[in-house]
């Protein structure tokens, strides 16, 4: 049994999980609050039971989230980012940050503020 868990652990941690960025969009006032995971579905339920139990990070966000309601607000991946093809990098912390500045800028060319 032991061996078991053992290596299901281990399959787990081989796992791929989509990588990139995510936006939080309310509908009402046009803002976003923009975020980046190397586990996309996992920081993004993550955020989703933040707002839900009004523990946000984000006060501003929180406060809209409880005042115009979820349904005011889409949650929706942006871009995903690839992973190298020669298996040996781990740490994508650097490419995604260049991906949320490049987000950022492309938000703000819109005139859409952020949170």
């Amino acid at each position: 049994m032991k061996s078991r868990r053992k290596e299901l652990v281990e399959q787990y941690k081989q796992m791929k999980h989509d990588m990139g960025i995510f936006w939080i969009h309310c509908k009402v006032n046009d803002k976003y609050f923009l975020e980046t995971s190397q586990n996309l579905k996992a920081r993004i339920n993550r955020e989703k039971f933040q707002l839900d139990t009004g523990f946000h990070p984000n006060r501003e966000l929180q406060s809209d989230w409880k005042e115009l309601g979820a349904e005011n607000f889409e949650i929706e991946v942006l871009e995903l980012l690839k992973y190298d093809e020669d298996n040996s990098k781990e740490d994508y912390t650097e490419e995604l940050e260049i991906l949320k500045y490049i987000w950022d800028e492309k938000l703000n060319k819109r005139n859409m503020k952020a949170y």
